[in-house]
């Protein structure tokens, strides 16, 4: 029996130490890669005297005692990553975002076949993005924002079939979107903000609204901020309006596009047109389920919100917010949209929208911010804007809009940068006065003979002939010397005033 039992247990533990050594080697072939530690958390904790499952930032599993995640976010670390690191068999959790991580991401990545959740956002990475990323078949979270990585987004990302949160945003990439990425009917996240996505090298290339979006019938945020789209949306939205009904979150700011409002997508909203449901305690849009964690969205997403651009950490469910603004829009703004009656950001400035604002805008009870500034919109100031007892900042500065503006609720207490660039407007807080039936009091013309020429005008015509008159005659005098009254009466003034003038300086000076 002894002799059975020994060549076992010797096998069984020749074949767990290997894994665990394994583990321990690459981590410390990825200390050997980081230049600047300034906490000394690596330096002092990740020694070889130490189970690696106790150091700092490491989390082993159970069963087997692999490392399963490995979590150095926010440690200002430097370095580059050791390609040695795709050699953590049974990693699942893998983030070191918001460092100084620089170089390029090592393709022995993709050798994590268990990973989940990827994270190497807000560091300094080059290059591009390995196409070997899309053999990642369990990964839920990828999130690459906030680098330095440029060149295309490589088609195989489509091969992440269980992809929910996709995080490319504020980087160097170029080129076009890859349909694949209509394949990745799980996700609820896309940000692609702040690249450059036009084909840069077809000149000819037209880069529209991609149309594999309707594919992705999970999506709750889209965010395609500073980009070059151009073209129409609202023919787009006509045929993939049931399939992105679910959006909570849409900014396509700072882009091309042109034409219509997008007048069925706005009806088809249903989170947003629904009531806005109270509850007591807050809840978070939530998504990847990873060792009986949820995972929020804890990547920051830039949305300018109140006139401001604010990053969010996180994403409360009650959120509902468009921003269409910075693009070529033009036409009048649907009475559709203010039956999205959840909404609390609306940002539709910077366009060339024309007609009315809709009176329909009252009914939008959730509102917090509102900005349809610099576009070309004309008549009245709607009353039923003082329904919005939420609104913390209006703009409708630089339009054609005319009349008084209304009063009540929130409205009294905005600045007068709210509604200037508006030569139709009167009433407070502007400095123009309404007349009695409502519209701005025209400004007074000055008739020629009363306004345009009052006491000053004439006193100063007189000052100017008087001057012209008197140095005519005193050429014409003390040339001719005629009349010699009026050149003796000179002189003694003259005289006069030397003599006083030399009797004040002897009677100052002290000898």
């Amino acid at each position: 029996m002894v002799v059975v039992l020994l060549p076992t247990f010797f096998a069984t533990l020749s074949a767990g130490s290997p894994n665990i050594t394994t583990d321990q080697l690459a981590l410390l072939a990825l200390k050997s890669h980081i230049s600047h530690d300034p906490q000394n958390l690596l330096a002092t904790n990740w020694s070889t005297n130490t189970s690696v499952c106790n150091w700092v930032g490491v989390t082993c599993g159970s069963k087997h005692h692999r490392v399963t995640s490995l979590n150095l976010s926010y440690m200002g670390l430097t370095g580059t990553i050791s390609p040695h690191l795709g050699n953590l068999s049974f990693l699942a959790w893998l983030d070191i975002c918001h460092n100084g991580f620089h170089g390029s991401i090592p393709i022995e990545i993709a050798n994590l076949q268990r990973l989940k959740y990827l994270n190497f956002g807000n560091n300094n990475f080059t290059g591009g993005i390995p196409s070997t990323m899309g053999n990642f078949s369990k990964l839920e979270m990828l999130g690459l924002s906030d680098n330095s990585l440029n060149g295309h987004i490589p088609a195989t990302v489509g091969n992440l079939s269980k992809l929910k949160y996709l995080y490319l945003e504020n980087n160097q990439l170029s080129g076009e979107i890859p349909s694949a990425i209509g394949n990745l009917t799980a996700l609820d996240m896309l940000d692609l903000s702040h690249d450059r996505f036009t084909d840069v090298g077809n000149n000819n290339f037209n880069d529209t609204f991609p149309n594999w979006l309707g594919n992705l019938d999970h999506l709750q945020v889209l965010v395609l901020r500073s980009n070059r789209f151009h073209g129409p949306i609202d023919g787009y939205f006509e045929v993939t309006v049931p399939l992105l009904s679910g959006l909570c979150v849409i900014d396509l700011s700072y882009n091309e596009f042109s034409g219509y409002l997008p007048t069925k997508f706005f009806e088809s909203l249903s989170p947003i047109r629904d009531e806005y449901e109270k509850k007591v305690k807050p809840e978070y849009m939530t998504g990847v389920l990873l060792a009986h964690r949820k995972l929020y969205y804890n990547l920051s997403i830039s949305f300018t919100s109140k006139g401001l651009e604010t990053d969010f950490e996180a994403i409360l469910k009650v959120w509902k917010a468009i921003d269409f603004s910075n693009n070529q829009f033009f036409g009048e703004i649907p009475k559709a949209v203010g039956e999205l009656h959840s909404l609390i950001v609306l940002n539709l400035s910077h366009n060339s929208l024309t007609g009315p604002i809709p009176s329909s805008l009252g009914n939008l009870s959730e509102l917090e911010s509102l900005d349809l500034s610099s576009n070309k919109l004309s008549g009245r100031i709607p009353a039923q804007l003082k329904n919005l007892i939420f609104l913390e900042v209006v703009n409708l500065s630089h339009n054609f809009l005319v009349g008084p503006i209304p009063k009540g609720n929130q409205l009294d207490t905005f600045p007068n940068d709210s509604y200037i660039g508006n030569l139709g407007l009167c009433g407070f807080p502007l400095s123009t006065s309404c007349s009695n039936n409502g519209e701005s009091k025209p400004t007074p013309t000055k008739d020629h003979f009363t306004g345009g020429f009052n006491w000053k005008t004439a006193m100063l015509i007189g000052y100017g002939c008087g001057v012209v008159l008197g140095l005519s005659m005193g050429y014409i005098i003390f040339t001719t010397g005629k009349p010699w009254w009026f050149v003796k009466m000179i002189e003694r003034a003259e005289q006069k005033y030397i003599t006083g003038k030399i009797r004040r300086s002897k009677g100052g000076r002290k000898y």
